[in-house]
């Protein structure tokens, strides 16, 4: 046996193996987005004018730190799979308008089975921020759910083109959706 065939048959069975890993560790769960981009660093460029004036006060009264302690709590009761309450305190937040928040509000309606509802909070993730690499990959396996194989594939390429590479979380989830290896 050559060289080539000894490094041939070693990468064959580290691959084997990180698969079996792989498929040890799923069904998926929400991605990690503990730590969210702070509103007073999400408004910057953004057209002020579109923003109603009671919207206005309830974004200038709330400090970062505020902020990103009430969205871990919203989002740890997801994690619970408490969804509703989840979604209600996302909404408690008030900052419906944040990729984040709006993010996690079409994930729990998606999680609760309301695709109509978490079609409309992805698309309002995305029209916060067209690049928010997990609303692309949730609303990936929105789609995947939904039995729309290629949308879910073009969604996919979204994510791999914002991500810049196949080996981000996001990326890795999606397509493990796609290939029937994980669970949503």
């Amino acid at each position: 046996m050559t060289a080539t065939q000894t490094y041939r048959r070693l990468g064959i069975l580290a691959a084997a193996a990180l698969l079996v890993t792989a498929v040890g560790l799923k069904p998926l769960y929400a991605m990690e987005t503990g730590s969210p981009t702070p509103p007073s660093e999400t408004k910057k460029g953004t057209d002020h004018k579109k923003v109603d004036t009671k919207h206005k006060k309830k974004h200038k009264k709330k400090s970062d730190a505020e902020f990103l302690r009430e969205y871990r709590a919203a989002r740890a009761l997801m994690l619970e799979h408490k969804y509703r309450a989840g979604i209600a305190a996302m909404h408690a937040i008030g900052y419906d308008d944040h990729p984040d928040v709006a993010n996690y509000i079409g994930y729990a309606y998606r999680r609760l089975g309301d695709l109509d509802d978490a079609r409309i909070w992805y698309d309002k993730a995305l029209a916060a921020d067209p690049n928010h690499v997990r609303t692309w990959s949730y609303y990936g396996m929105l789609q995947v759910e939904e039995g729309n194989r290629l949308k879910a594939l073009d969604d996919l390429q979204k994510v791999k083109l914002i991500c810049g590479n196949t080996s981000c979380e996001a990326y890795r989830e999606l397509k493990a959706v796609i290939d029937g290896k994980a669970s949503y």
